[in-house]
């Protein structure tokens, strides 16, 4: 697809709408500086940002389906309610960010810091995090069914009726975390950190296959050990 590139400076709103209404295609943002800008309800289907600084940007209920994200710093922008479609985020710092009610189905987030991150009540399905940081996130309810998650530190994030059935975790941290009522069922935990969770906690893990040394460390507080 045909972008027309804009290079650096601070935009608004008003002067991105002037920018669209001079070009018909989707516009490719390089390096420019949208922080604290009210971009809620455009329609910026299939835009690229790189390196674009979008700190406690608006995106509320934005058309972004198809965008791409390349090492953004986007610490507190809002993309509620926001249609997300095969969004593509990558290298991005999107700590602290608020995507509740946004529609992600295919969206895909690698290589970023999703820190304190909200995505409850998103329509998630094929949604796929690599290699990226979501403690303390709020994901309670998303599907992580049957898909190998790599290198994601999910610890002390809520993760209450998530849905892990049959995923695979590799170098994964779930320490401290919040699960209940999460489905683990068929689960493959070995590749995961389970620090913080006690002997009481491992019902919440029902199904769910993990490794002799995690069953040593959560019968060591009952003084017994797994030969």
């Amino acid at each position: 697809m045909q972008h027309t590139d804009i290079d650096g400076g601070t935009l608004r709103r008003d002067e991105l709408e002037d920018l669209i209404d001079r070009h018909s295609g989707p516009l490719r943002l390089i390096g420019v500086d949208l922080s604290g800008a009210d971009l809620s309800r455009m329609v910026l289907e299939h835009w690229v940002f790189e390196r674009c600084i979008l700190v406690q940007t608006s995106f509320l209920g934005s058309r972004l389906e198809g965008t791409q994200w390349k090492s953004c710093r986007a610490s507190h922008a809002i993309f509620e309610a926001a249609n997300l479609l095969e969004a593509q985020f990558h290298s991005c710092d999107l700590n602290n960010t608020r995507w509740q009610r946004s529609k992600l189905p295919q969206a895909s987030f690698e290589h970023c810091k999703l820190t304190g991150a909200n995505f409850t009540h998103c329509a998630s399905l094929g949604l796929s995090f690599s290699e990226t940081r979501l403690n303390s996130a709020f994901l309670s309810g998303l599907s992580f069914a049957r898909t190998v998650l790599n290198n994601l530190d999910f610890s002390d994030s809520d993760l209450s009726d998530a849905d892990f059935r049959k995923a695979e975790l590799i170098d994964c941290s779930l320490a401290h975390a919040r699960i209940n009522g999460a489905n683990f069922a068929g689960a493959d935990l070995r590749g995961a950190d389970l620090s913080g969770f006690r002997l009481n906690d491992a019902k919440l893990f029902k199904g769910a296959v993990i490794s002799k040394a995690q069953a040593s460390m959560l019968l060591s507080e009952l003084g017994l050990s797994v030969a």
